[in-house]
């Protein structure tokens, strides 16, 4: 912007010139443009205006701080720095002064008879010289102050000398004022960069904080971005004994240590830290060897090489649970403003501290259950009005409110998720929600029917239509017309059927195999994958128009490990049923059975944890459900694979976990982990959900 500036300026250089003046005017516009700052720009200014203008002495009067009219930047004939100048604030009788506020050109052809403006004839004479002429420097918005040119004889400026002059004091000012500007425009963007970090650290800690219940973990996330943001060296949490008679160093984030403060160490709370553990009011200063009294650990503060330090409480609810201490190893004093950014993250961090207590009080009440009763939620699902779906965490809410949206509409829809996922519980409510619910629900496995096959099954087909087809045979689309129609792995559909397929949906018409008569259906369509359709069309393994047709309302169901909080309702679910068909009693299941299949992976799914269940309700003698452990041992090696060598599905699950936990989960921006792993978010998500990848839920 600066240079475009300064070019149209050189490119309006008057015509009426000479053509030595014009030159030398256009030399002293290309001086002005190499300036990057204002600074550099008025250093510059005189020596640049000598280079064309015959002068005895030049001086840039300066006023940049629109708040106070003073002359605050003076600068001699050689360019090199500020002198002695009458301050021409304070004399309202100086020239300089006048020009200032007049913004008009003030010639003064004999100095030594000029009686107005005395400081002016005093400081001018002094330097030899007899005639003066003071031009405001300012552009149509902002007054930056005045140039004065003196020369040794009186009567020196001529007309043409002055309109020279005028026209450069123009130029040099719009020069200034671009490079004021640029640097106010710099100065602000570097201050909102600033406080979009803050905030996005804000914002993360807070993300962190709902999603982290173990305070370790917690500190080991937060701190590096706590110290590159905050330009900070170390971040301990220090946390009350039970008698809360001293403090320990439960977590630490200090790379530099010597060693002296770690992890456990006990502190007895004494000086500035008892203070803020007592007031729950922070204390922020410098550490000097003249005052270690203040500290009982002031030593070990001082061999650690500590400059300054900040002790913020970590208040919540009016009780203060600990201490967050930051300190820095230079001596760089913490500011009102850092003082305040970081009691909000010691607010965060409070809330983290009181949420992991809760917890821990929670589980401690738990484990004392030694059994637990085994009971049908009922109620649950009869107010979510799903009965064959079993559960009531977040995401399987989220999936039946999709469900709830989209099943009055008839639209198309496309569920996926892994193999034995519930995908087609969630076609069949889909199905007994909408307005075709007292029609067919008809369904085909594609995977499982022979590809020779496949197309009979889904249009039908004529008697003699090809060897074996001693009969004519109705298709699944026309036993599905005015209901619904449910294509289970529709990726399975080979790409020679897939057009036709794509016409059904289109036109709502086929022909049978064999027949060229044309059939009508308004079966609605839902279909179900467990693969990647987008990848398949970039392979071109799947028509993209096939896929955009099927694609109108997906609903992507979570494996069994995404929701963890519906296993102890499916695991009632499963053992009541199968023990009504074997006339068993299971009543209850020990807190430490339940707590391993919990844990377990479930590979298989819904239908794994059901098999197991079975297995288990077949095993128990007694009431209580006995279930094998080895049926909770993952069936792979250590590495991820049955030989032992990991494979490459788990090499790239471990990797993708590897990121998104050094990013701290954050997908977008030009640091998360899509940009990392060199793909767009949607890719990163949809891989995720293939690998089974889920983010620490809260529990």
């Amino acid at each position: 912007m600066e240079s475009q500036r300064d070019n149209r300026v050189s490119s309006s250089l008057p015509g009426h010139l000479p053509l030595e003046s014009a030159q030398d005017f256009r030399r002293f516009t290309r001086q002005l443009n190499q300036c990057q700052s204002a600074a550099q720009l008025l250093h510059a200014l005189p020596s640049t205006l000598r280079s064309f203008i015959a002068a005895g002495t030049f001086l840039v009067v300066v006023d940049i701080d629109d708040a106070n009219p003073a002359a605050n930047f003076v600068l001699n004939g050689n360019g090199q720095g500020s002198f002695a100048y009458p301050d021409f604030s304070s004399h309202r009788a100086s020239a300089s002064l006048w020009v200032h506020e007049q913004q008009k050109p003030l010639l003064l052809p004999s100095i030594a008879g000029e009686t107005r403006f005395p400081d002016t004839r005093e400081w001018f004479g002094s330097s030899g010289d007899q005639s003066l002429c003071i031009l405001p420097l300012s552009t149509a918005l902002r007054r930056l102050g005045v140039i004065c040119v003196g020369r040794s004889s009186e009567n020196a400026f001529s007309d043409e000398d002055v309109s020279l002059l005028a026209l450069a004091a123009d130029h040099a000012a719009l020069a200034l004022d671009d490079r004021l500007n640029f640097a106010a425009s710099e100065k602000a963007r570097l201050q909102l960069e600033s406080e979009q970090t803050k905030l996005k650290l804000i914002l993360d800690l807070n993300n962190s904080v709902v999603s982290n219940l173990e305070l370790k973990q917690l500190i080991q996330a937060i701190s590096p971005s706590i110290r590159n943001v905050m330009q900070i060296d170390a971040v301990a949490l220090m946390l009350p004994s039970v008698d809360r008679a001293s403090l320990e160093v439960y977590a630490l984030d200090f790379p530099d240590s010597k060693g002296l403060i770690r992890p456990g160490r006990m502190v007895t709370p004494q000086g500035h830290l008892a203070r803020v553990f007592r007031t729950g009011r922070p204390w922020v200063g410098d550490i000097s060897e003249e005052e270690p009294q203040d500290y009982r650990e002031g030593d070990v503060v001082l061999q650690e090489g500590f400059k300054a330090l900040c002790l913020l409480p970590l208040v919540r609810c009016g009780r203060i649970l600990g201490v967050l201490s930051v300190a820095r190893l230079r001596k760089d004093s913490f500011t009102q403003q850092d003082v305040e950014f970081l009691l909000q993250i010691a607010g965060q961090v409070a809330i983290a501290i009181d949420n992991a207590l809760a917890y821990r009080q929670i589980s401690e009440l738990t484990d004392k259950l030694s059994q637990e009763k085994l009971y049908f939620e009922d109620e649950i699902r009869s107010e979510l009005n799903f009965e064959e779906i079993v559960g009531n965490s977040a995401v399987l809410k989220r999936v039946l409110r999709q469900v709830e949206a989209v099943a009055p509409t008839g639209s198309t829809v496309l569920i996926y998720g892994e193999t034995g996922s519930g995908k087609e519980l969630i076609a069949r409510a889909v199905h007994k929600l909408s307005q075709r619910s007292s029609h067919s629900f008809v369904k085909l496995n594609c995977a499982a029917i022979p590809t020779g096959l496949l197309e009979s099954e889904l249009f039908g087909h004529e008697k003699g239509a090809f060897t074996g087809a001693i009969a004519q045979r109705i298709g699944r689309f026309e036993l599905a017309s005015d209901g619904t129609i449910f294509l289970d792995e529709v990726g399975e559909i080979p790409l020679e059927l897939q057009p036709k397929l794509l016409r059904v949906l289109q036109e709502r018409e086929f022909e049978r195999l064999g027949s060229s008569r044309t059939l009508h259906t308004d079966a609605r369509l839902i279909a179900a994958t467990n693969r990647d359709l987008t990848a398949m069309v970039d392979s071109q393994k799947f028509r993209s128009d096939l896929f955009y047709r099927l694609n109108v309302f997906p609903i992507y169901v979570p494996p069994l490990r995404e929701r963890t909080e519906d296993i102890p309702f499916l695991v009632r679910h499963f053992a009541q049923h199968f023990a009504r068909l074997m006339k068993r009693q299971i009543d209850t299941i020990s807190s430490e059975t339940m707590n391993a299949i919990v844990r377990y992976p479930w590979p298989g799914n819904i239908r794994e944890l059901q098999n197991v269940i079975e297995r288990a309700v077949i095993l128990s003698s007694g009431k209580e459900l006995k279930v094998p452990i080895t049926d909770l041992k993952p069936k792979t090696g250590e590495n991820g694979s049955s030989n032992g060598v990991m494979t490459l599905e788990e090499m790239e699950r471990r990797h993708i976990l590897y990121v998104l936990e050094q990013t701290n989960w954050v997908f977008s921006g030009p640091n998360g982990a899509a940009a990392r792993l060199g793909m767009k978010r949607p890719t990163l998500q949809f891989r995720m959900r293939k690998l089974g990848i889920s983010r620490p839920s809260r529990s």
